[in-house]
This record gives C-alpha cells, sequence and structure tokens, in this order.
C-alpha cells in the first residue's frame, strides 16, 4: 500500500475523530464562558482565548499524528469545526474558518519534516506552527493588532503553554494508547516502516 494512500480504516477512523472532538468542540465553548466571566473582573478577559484555545486544537494533531497522512490535520480540525457549528455553536460558521485555519497550521509543523519524521521534534513543531499561525489570524480576525506590545506577549505564552498540553502532550500520550490498543493495524506497519527508514519516530522515545 502506498504510504500516502487512505484506506477506509483511516477514513473511519478520522470520521470519529471528527465527531469526536466537535462535541468536544461544542461543549467547551461553555468552558470558554464561564472562564471568561471569571477573568473579567480582573481585567483579564483578553486571556480567556488564549488559555482556553488548547482543546480547540486537539482534533488536527491527533489526527495526523495518528494516520500520519498528509492532510489529515486539515480534514480532521476542519470536520471537527463543522461539527461543532452543526450542534449549535455560537461561533456559527465561523467555526469552520477558524478551523481551517488551525488545521492549517498544525499541518505545517508535519510538513516541515517532509511528514517523514513522526515523534517529539514533529509534534513539538507542529505546536509551534498552529501557535504561530492562529495568533496571527486573531490579530486580524480579533483586534489582537490593537493590543500592546507587552499584552501580546503574556497572550502568546499563554496560548503556546496550552497548546502544548492540549495539542502537545495529550495528543503524545493518546497516540500511545491507540498504538498500543491496535486499532489502527495498518498505521502500526506504517509506523514499523517510519522506524526504519524515515529517522526517529515516535516509537522510539521513551
Amino acid at each position: 500500500m502506498s504510504a500516502n494512500k487512505w484506506s477506509l480504516r483511516d477514513v473511519i477512523f478520522i470520521a470519529l475523530i471528527g465527531v469526536f472532538f466537535g462535541f468536544i468542540f461544542w461543549a467547551w465553548a461553555f468552558g470558554y464562558n464561564v472562564i471568561a466571566a471569571f477573568l473579567t473582573p480582573f481585567g483579564l478577559s483578553a486571556y480567556a482565548n488564549d488559555a482556553t484555545l488548547g482543546p480547540w486544537l486537539m482534533a488536527g494533531p491527533m489526527a495526523g499524528f495518528i494516520l500520519r497522512r498528509p492532510g489529515a490535520s486539515i480534514i480532521g480540525e476542519t470536520l471537527g469545526g463543522t461539527i461543532e457549528m452543526v450542534f449549535g455553536s455560537q461561533w456559527g460558521v465561523m467555526n469552520v474558518v477558524s478551523a481551517l485555519i488551525q488545521g492549517f497550521g498544525t499541518e505545517l509543523g508535519f510538513a516541515v519534516f517532509g511528514y517523514r519524521r513522526w515523534d517529539k521534534t514533529s509534534l513539538s513543531m507542529s505546536v509551534i506552527t498552529v501557535t504561530i499561525v492562529t495568533f496571527i489570524w486573531d490579530l486580524f480576525r480579533n483586534g489582537y493588532a490593537d493590543y500592546s506590545f507587552g499584552l501580546l506577549i503574556g497572550l502568546f505564552i499563554t496560548r503556546l503553554i496550552s497548546a502544548a498540553i492540549f495539542a502537545g502532550v495529550i495528543v503524545y500520550f493518546t497516540q500511545k494508547l491507540v498504538a498500543k490498543s491496535g486499532i489502527l493495524e495498518v498505521n502500526k506497519t506504517r509506523w514499523s516502516h517510519d522506524i526504519k527508514y524515515c529517522g526517529p519516530s515516535i516509537a522510539d522515545d521513551s
């Protein structure tokens, strides 16, 4: 099987990721509202978006890092955003637009290594790229361009930490569990192939 050919199991798996995270995204919006309301009296409402962004970034790296297919991160994240909108998100169609941008940001991290390296380094790179891409988007979409330089630095660091926890650490250990479970036998073969021919693999990481 071609390394870039999608199997039926891959398609089903990424669809499940989209539906599962679509629900998580929708539910997390209530968490965002609570956190934003809590921070507002302290003059920290601007931090709500960045502190809570991590969970909304998970579908892309989860799909890309487990399936190891070019485009999987964009598809997984966009599906999640679409399902969130269907559930009745407060942001409507902008969920899909934001998800597409988030998926693109994650995809860049894996593309840097030509989709040939799937380990802590490539996952960390995806965290960095999605943080940068989404932050640039918010400069225009959410008025970040009007903030002071000091506030922007604080917001960026907050976003990076949130992304690292949810789109990095949690995704990494979830992939470990999936690999051990044998849910995706085809991908286990591909992971072994990566170890032999494509440099360091996540399977090598302790």
